[in-house]
Protein backbone atom coordinates (compact mmCIF):
# COMPACT_ATOMS: atom_id res chain seq x y z
CA UNK A 1 0.00 0.00 0.00
CA UNK A 2 1.23 3.50 -0.72
CA UNK A 3 0.06 6.21 2.08
CA UNK A 4 0.52 9.42 2.13
CA UNK A 5 0.27 11.00 6.12
CA UNK A 6 0.10 14.49 7.01
CA UNK A 7 -0.19 16.76 10.15
CA UNK A 8 1.82 18.83 11.72
CA UNK A 9 2.89 22.08 14.37
CA UNK A 10 2.83 19.98 17.41
CA UNK A 11 3.30 16.51 18.93
CA UNK A 12 -0.66 15.97 19.33
CA UNK A 13 -0.60 15.47 15.62
CA UNK A 14 2.73 14.22 14.39
CA UNK A 15 2.24 10.74 16.43
CA UNK A 16 -0.70 9.92 16.13
CA UNK A 17 -0.01 9.77 12.13
CA UNK A 18 3.48 7.79 12.64
CA UNK A 19 1.21 5.60 14.64
CA UNK A 20 -0.91 5.05 11.61
CA UNK A 21 2.05 4.66 9.53
CA UNK A 22 3.55 1.90 11.68
CA UNK A 23 0.40 0.17 11.93
CA UNK A 24 0.47 -0.11 8.16
CA UNK A 25 3.70 -0.94 7.60
CA UNK A 26 2.89 -3.87 9.96
CA UNK A 27 -0.37 -5.15 8.44
CA UNK A 28 0.89 -4.68 4.91
CA UNK A 29 4.99 -5.79 4.52
CA UNK A 30 6.77 -3.07 2.04
CA UNK A 31 4.02 -0.34 2.28
CA UNK A 32 5.17 2.90 0.58
CA UNK A 33 5.58 5.91 3.60
CA UNK A 34 5.72 9.70 2.36
CA UNK A 35 5.30 12.50 5.01
CA UNK A 36 4.14 15.83 3.66
CA UNK A 37 4.34 18.30 6.37
CA UNK A 38 6.14 22.24 6.91
CA UNK A 39 9.82 22.72 6.94
CA UNK A 40 9.26 25.09 10.00
CA UNK A 41 6.97 22.56 12.24
CA UNK A 42 9.02 19.70 14.38
CA UNK A 43 7.39 16.97 12.00
CA UNK A 44 10.49 18.15 9.95
CA UNK A 45 12.79 17.02 12.58
CA UNK A 46 11.04 13.72 13.82
CA UNK A 47 9.79 12.28 11.07
CA UNK A 48 13.50 12.06 8.77
CA UNK A 49 14.58 10.17 12.18
CA UNK A 50 12.05 7.53 12.07
CA UNK A 51 13.31 6.55 8.11
CA UNK A 52 10.08 8.04 6.47
CA UNK A 53 10.38 9.86 3.10
CA UNK A 54 9.40 13.83 3.85
CA UNK A 55 8.22 16.46 1.01
CA UNK A 56 7.12 19.78 2.56
CA UNK A 57 4.62 22.59 1.66
CA UNK A 58 4.95 26.35 3.14
CA UNK A 59 1.22 26.92 4.67
CA UNK A 60 0.41 28.87 7.75
CA UNK A 61 -3.11 29.32 9.98
CA UNK A 62 -5.68 32.13 10.18
CA UNK A 63 -6.42 34.41 12.67
CA UNK A 64 -8.92 34.95 14.36
CA UNK A 65 -9.44 38.35 13.84
CA UNK A 66 -9.80 40.29 10.54
CA UNK A 67 -6.32 40.67 9.34
CA UNK A 68 -3.94 41.14 5.85
CA UNK A 69 -2.34 38.16 6.94
CA UNK A 70 -5.60 35.90 6.32
CA UNK A 71 -5.56 37.11 2.41
CA UNK A 72 -1.66 36.17 2.64
CA UNK A 73 -2.62 32.16 4.15
CA UNK A 74 -5.39 32.43 1.56
CA UNK A 75 -2.95 32.62 -1.35
CA UNK A 76 -0.28 29.94 0.52
CA UNK A 77 -3.13 27.46 0.67
CA UNK A 78 -3.92 28.10 -2.96
CA UNK A 79 -0.34 27.46 -3.47
CA UNK A 80 -0.24 24.83 -1.21
CA UNK A 81 -2.60 22.47 -2.93
CA UNK A 82 -0.68 22.97 -6.24
CA UNK A 83 2.72 22.12 -4.67
CA UNK A 84 0.87 18.88 -3.46
CA UNK A 85 -1.32 17.86 -6.25
CA UNK A 86 2.29 17.74 -7.71
CA UNK A 87 3.74 15.51 -4.57
CA UNK A 88 0.89 13.12 -4.93
CA UNK A 89 0.57 12.40 -9.06
CA UNK A 90 4.04 11.46 -8.67
CA UNK A 91 4.05 9.53 -5.43
CA UNK A 92 0.93 8.09 -6.58
CA UNK A 93 -0.71 7.33 -3.22
CA UNK A 94 -3.74 4.81 -2.44
CA UNK A 95 -4.92 6.80 0.07
CA UNK A 96 -4.22 10.39 2.01
CA UNK A 97 -4.39 10.44 6.17
CA UNK A 98 -4.41 13.99 7.90
CA UNK A 99 -4.00 14.16 11.72
CA UNK A 100 -5.09 18.05 11.69
CA UNK A 101 -2.35 21.05 12.14
CA UNK A 102 -2.66 23.60 8.96
CA UNK A 103 -0.47 21.69 6.91
CA UNK A 104 -3.22 19.10 6.71
CA UNK A 105 -5.41 21.46 4.87
CA UNK A 106 -3.68 21.98 1.24
CA UNK A 107 -2.34 18.23 1.46
CA UNK A 108 -6.22 16.42 2.09
CA UNK A 109 -8.06 19.21 0.05
CA UNK A 110 -5.75 18.33 -2.88
CA UNK A 111 -6.09 14.55 -2.62
CA UNK A 112 -9.78 15.25 -2.49
CA UNK A 113 -9.68 16.97 -5.59
CA UNK A 114 -7.42 14.58 -7.42
CA UNK A 115 -10.36 11.20 -5.96
CA UNK A 116 -7.71 10.00 -3.54
CA UNK A 117 -9.41 8.04 -0.57
CA UNK A 118 -9.05 10.77 2.50
CA UNK A 119 -9.37 10.07 6.16
CA UNK A 120 -8.61 12.99 9.15
CA UNK A 121 -8.13 11.76 12.68
CA UNK A 122 -9.19 14.05 15.35
CA UNK A 123 -7.82 13.51 18.82
CA UNK A 124 -9.23 16.28 20.73
CA UNK A 125 -13.11 16.53 22.02
CA UNK A 126 -13.52 19.76 20.23
CA UNK A 127 -12.47 19.40 16.74
CA UNK A 128 -9.50 21.96 15.17
CA UNK A 129 -10.33 24.65 12.51
CA UNK A 130 -8.42 22.41 9.55
CA UNK A 131 -10.33 19.51 10.32
CA UNK A 132 -13.64 20.59 10.71
CA UNK A 133 -12.87 22.56 7.09
CA UNK A 134 -11.94 19.20 5.43
CA UNK A 135 -14.24 17.13 6.91
CA UNK A 136 -16.87 18.14 4.13
CA UNK A 137 -14.57 16.99 1.52
CA UNK A 138 -12.98 13.62 2.98
CA UNK A 139 -14.28 10.28 2.43
CA UNK A 140 -13.90 8.98 6.50
CA UNK A 141 -13.49 10.55 9.56
CA UNK A 142 -11.80 8.54 12.70
CA UNK A 143 -12.40 10.60 16.55
CA UNK A 144 -10.49 9.83 19.29
CA UNK A 145 -13.73 10.67 21.65
CA UNK A 146 -17.52 9.93 21.28
CA UNK A 147 -18.20 13.22 22.12
CA UNK A 148 -16.39 14.71 18.98
CA UNK A 149 -18.32 12.85 16.19
CA UNK A 150 -21.87 15.52 16.39
CA UNK A 151 -19.25 17.72 15.14
CA UNK A 152 -18.55 16.00 11.93
CA UNK A 153 -21.99 15.57 10.44
CA UNK A 154 -21.02 16.58 6.85
CA UNK A 155 -19.22 13.38 6.47
CA UNK A 156 -21.13 10.04 5.85
CA UNK A 157 -18.53 7.70 7.50
CA UNK A 158 -17.43 8.69 10.81
CA UNK A 159 -15.98 5.84 13.16
CA UNK A 160 -15.22 6.72 16.87
CA UNK A 161 -11.67 4.91 17.01
CA UNK A 162 -9.57 6.19 19.44
CA UNK A 163 -6.20 7.74 19.24
CA UNK A 164 -3.41 5.31 17.23
CA UNK A 165 -1.12 6.57 19.86
CA UNK A 166 -2.24 4.18 22.20
CA UNK A 167 -1.81 0.94 21.03
CA UNK A 168 1.68 1.15 21.10
CA UNK A 169 2.03 2.13 24.54
CA UNK A 170 0.83 -1.26 25.75
CA UNK A 171 3.97 -3.09 24.22
CA UNK A 172 5.95 -1.02 26.97
CA UNK A 173 7.60 -2.98 29.40
CA UNK A 174 7.00 -1.75 33.05
CA UNK A 175 9.92 -3.19 34.54
CA UNK A 176 12.54 -1.68 32.41
CA UNK A 177 10.50 1.41 33.52
CA UNK A 178 11.17 0.76 36.83
CA UNK A 179 14.93 -0.07 36.27
CA UNK A 180 15.07 3.18 33.75
CA UNK A 181 14.54 4.93 37.23
CA UNK A 182 16.55 2.92 39.98
CA UNK A 183 13.18 1.77 41.61
CA UNK A 184 12.19 -2.03 42.65
CA UNK A 185 9.61 -3.12 40.64
CA UNK A 186 6.24 -1.94 41.98
CA UNK A 187 7.33 0.81 43.74
CA UNK A 188 4.89 3.10 44.54
CA UNK A 189 5.43 6.30 42.24
CA UNK A 190 3.25 9.20 41.43
CA UNK A 191 4.42 10.60 37.68
CA UNK A 192 4.39 14.12 37.13
CA UNK A 193 4.84 15.93 33.73
CA UNK A 194 4.24 19.45 32.30
CA UNK A 195 4.62 18.52 28.53
CA UNK A 196 7.70 17.64 26.31
CA UNK A 197 9.09 21.75 27.08
CA UNK A 198 7.76 21.27 30.74
CA UNK A 199 4.82 23.75 32.30
CA UNK A 200 6.13 26.02 34.54
CA UNK A 201 2.73 26.59 36.98
CA UNK A 202 2.96 22.63 37.52
CA UNK A 203 6.71 22.93 38.45
CA UNK A 204 5.97 25.85 40.72
CA UNK A 205 3.24 23.88 42.56
CA UNK A 206 5.23 20.77 43.04
CA UNK A 207 8.10 22.82 44.62
CA UNK A 208 5.23 23.97 46.93
CA UNK A 209 4.17 20.82 48.33
CA UNK A 210 7.14 18.98 48.62
CA UNK A 211 7.78 19.86 52.46
CA UNK A 212 4.25 17.58 52.50
CA UNK A 213 5.72 14.80 50.92
CA UNK A 214 7.00 13.29 54.19
CA UNK A 215 3.11 12.75 54.66
CA UNK A 216 3.58 10.11 52.18
CA UNK A 217 6.62 8.06 53.15
CA UNK A 218 6.38 5.06 50.88
CA UNK A 219 5.41 6.64 47.86
CA UNK A 220 8.21 8.09 45.05
CA UNK A 221 7.68 11.39 42.87
CA UNK A 222 9.05 11.32 39.10
CA UNK A 223 9.08 15.08 38.11
CA UNK A 224 10.20 15.63 34.57
CA UNK A 225 10.53 19.54 34.55
CA UNK A 226 11.25 20.18 30.74
CA UNK A 227 15.00 21.48 29.87
CA UNK A 228 14.58 24.92 30.41
CA UNK A 229 13.77 24.45 34.21
CA UNK A 230 15.52 21.49 35.29
CA UNK A 231 18.62 22.74 36.84
CA UNK A 232 16.49 25.52 38.96
CA UNK A 233 14.27 23.14 40.03
CA UNK A 234 16.12 19.92 40.87
CA UNK A 235 18.37 21.99 42.81
CA UNK A 236 15.95 23.75 44.95
CA UNK A 237 14.62 20.91 46.20
CA UNK A 238 17.87 19.24 47.21
CA UNK A 239 18.61 22.51 48.37
CA UNK A 240 15.58 22.95 50.97
CA UNK A 241 14.63 19.65 50.85
CA UNK A 242 17.15 17.36 51.74
CA UNK A 243 14.94 14.80 53.80
CA UNK A 244 12.27 13.93 51.30
CA UNK A 245 15.32 14.80 48.02
CA UNK A 246 15.96 10.54 47.72
CA UNK A 247 12.12 10.07 46.72
CA UNK A 248 11.59 13.19 44.58
CA UNK A 249 13.64 12.02 41.20
CA UNK A 250 14.05 15.20 38.79
CA UNK A 251 14.29 14.60 35.44
CA UNK A 252 14.46 17.43 32.12
CA UNK A 253 12.98 14.69 29.91
CA UNK A 254 12.43 10.87 29.41
CA UNK A 255 13.15 9.07 26.56
CA UNK A 256 11.55 6.21 27.39
CA UNK A 257 7.88 7.26 28.04
CA UNK A 258 6.04 4.49 27.46
CA UNK A 259 7.93 1.94 29.83
CA UNK A 260 8.10 5.11 32.36
CA UNK A 261 4.02 5.59 32.30
CA UNK A 262 3.65 1.81 32.39
CA UNK A 263 5.11 1.86 35.35
CA UNK A 264 3.17 5.11 37.31
CA UNK A 265 0.95 4.69 39.45
CA UNK A 266 -0.56 8.05 39.41
CA UNK A 267 -0.15 10.44 36.32
CA UNK A 268 -0.03 14.35 37.07
CA UNK A 269 0.01 16.61 33.98
CA UNK A 270 -1.27 18.00 31.07
CA UNK A 271 -4.50 16.98 28.87
CA UNK A 272 -3.12 16.82 25.52
CA UNK A 273 -4.67 13.63 23.30
CA UNK A 274 -2.09 11.34 22.76
CA UNK A 275 -0.91 11.49 26.58
CA UNK A 276 -4.69 10.65 27.68
CA UNK A 277 -4.97 8.03 24.73
CA UNK A 278 -2.20 6.26 26.46
CA UNK A 279 -3.09 6.86 29.85
CA UNK A 280 -6.55 5.11 29.61
CA UNK A 281 -4.84 2.30 27.53
CA UNK A 282 -3.04 1.59 30.34
CA UNK A 283 -5.93 1.87 32.99
CA UNK A 284 -4.04 4.76 35.17
CA UNK A 285 -5.64 7.26 37.19
CA UNK A 286 -4.88 10.94 36.72
CA UNK A 287 -4.80 14.28 38.10
CA UNK A 288 -5.22 16.55 34.79
CA UNK A 289 -3.92 20.11 34.83
CA UNK A 290 -5.44 21.43 31.09
CA UNK A 291 -2.98 24.16 29.45
CA UNK A 292 -4.79 27.43 28.93
CA UNK A 293 -2.90 28.29 26.35
CA UNK A 294 -4.38 26.05 23.73
CA UNK A 295 -6.74 26.80 20.41
CA UNK A 296 -9.99 26.65 21.53
CA UNK A 297 -9.56 25.21 25.19
CA UNK A 298 -9.65 22.05 23.62
CA UNK A 299 -7.58 20.55 26.70
CA UNK A 300 -10.38 21.14 29.09
CA UNK A 301 -12.88 19.75 27.00
CA UNK A 302 -10.46 16.67 27.13
CA UNK A 303 -10.12 16.89 30.59
CA UNK A 304 -13.47 17.00 31.19
CA UNK A 305 -14.30 14.19 29.68
CA UNK A 306 -12.08 11.85 31.67
CA UNK A 307 -13.30 13.44 34.70
CA UNK A 308 -17.01 13.16 34.21
CA UNK A 309 -16.58 9.50 34.29
CA UNK A 310 -14.34 9.24 37.49
CA UNK A 311 -11.29 8.38 35.46
CA UNK A 312 -9.33 11.33 36.15
CA UNK A 313 -9.36 14.57 38.46
CA UNK A 314 -9.51 18.16 37.29
CA UNK A 315 -7.35 20.96 38.54
CA UNK A 316 -7.65 24.20 36.43
CA UNK A 317 -4.35 26.19 36.22
CA UNK A 318 -5.48 29.15 37.25
CA UNK A 319 -6.67 27.29 41.08
CA UNK A 320 -3.35 25.28 41.17
CA UNK A 321 -1.58 25.57 44.38
CA UNK A 322 0.65 22.91 46.06
CA UNK A 323 -1.49 22.96 48.79
CA UNK A 324 -4.40 21.90 46.54
CA UNK A 325 -2.36 19.33 44.02
CA UNK A 326 -1.28 17.69 47.21
CA UNK A 327 -4.60 17.50 48.64
CA UNK A 328 -5.57 15.48 45.96
CA UNK A 329 -2.40 13.36 45.58
CA UNK A 330 -2.86 12.34 49.06
CA UNK A 331 -6.80 11.54 49.14
CA UNK A 332 -6.36 8.55 45.59
CA UNK A 333 -3.09 7.34 46.82
CA UNK A 334 -4.24 7.00 50.59
CA UNK A 335 -7.13 5.54 49.15
CA UNK A 336 -6.48 2.15 47.56
CA UNK A 337 -10.44 1.43 46.91
CA UNK A 338 -10.77 4.72 45.04
CA UNK A 339 -7.89 4.22 43.35
CA UNK A 340 -9.16 1.23 42.33
CA UNK A 341 -12.29 2.84 40.85
CA UNK A 342 -10.56 4.84 38.63
CA UNK A 343 -8.06 2.41 37.14
CA UNK A 344 -11.66 0.65 35.94
CA UNK A 345 -12.94 3.70 34.58
CA UNK A 346 -9.87 4.58 32.81
CA UNK A 347 -9.47 1.26 31.15
CA UNK A 348 -12.65 1.65 30.07
CA UNK A 349 -12.26 4.85 28.22
CA UNK A 350 -8.82 3.12 26.71
CA UNK A 351 -8.78 1.90 22.92
CA UNK A 352 -6.28 -0.18 22.59
CA UNK A 353 -7.37 -1.09 19.31
CA UNK A 354 -7.25 2.01 17.94
CA UNK A 355 -4.72 1.85 15.11
CA UNK A 356 -5.88 -0.91 14.25
CA UNK A 357 -9.78 0.25 13.83
CA UNK A 358 -8.24 2.71 11.69
CA UNK A 359 -6.35 0.96 9.18
CA UNK A 360 -9.75 -1.39 8.98
CA UNK A 361 -11.41 2.04 7.96
CA UNK A 362 -8.52 2.99 5.80
CA UNK A 363 -8.97 -0.40 4.01
CA UNK A 364 -13.04 0.20 3.56
CA UNK A 365 -12.68 3.52 1.94
CA UNK A 366 -9.97 2.75 -0.34
CA UNK A 367 -11.85 -0.42 -1.47
CA UNK A 368 -15.13 1.70 -1.58
CA UNK A 369 -13.74 4.28 -3.19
Amino acid sequence: MRVVLTGGGTGGHIYPALAIGREVSERQPGSSILYIGTSRGMESRIVPEQGIAFEDVTITGFRRSLSLENVKTVVRFVQGVRRSKQLLRKFKPDVVVGTGGYVCGPVVYAASRLGIPTLIHEQNVLPGLTNKFLSRYVDGVAVSFAESAAHFNKCSDVVFAGNPCATRVLLADRNKGFASLGMKPETPFVLVVGGSGGARAINEAIIQMVPQLHKMPNVHFVFVTGERFFKDTKETIQRNHADVSSRVHVYPYIHNMPEVLAAATLFIGRAGASFLAEVTSLGIPSILIPSPNVTNNHQEANARSLANVNAAEMILERDLTGDLLFSHIHSIMGDPARRSLMVQSSRELGMPKAAATIYDQIIRLQRKT
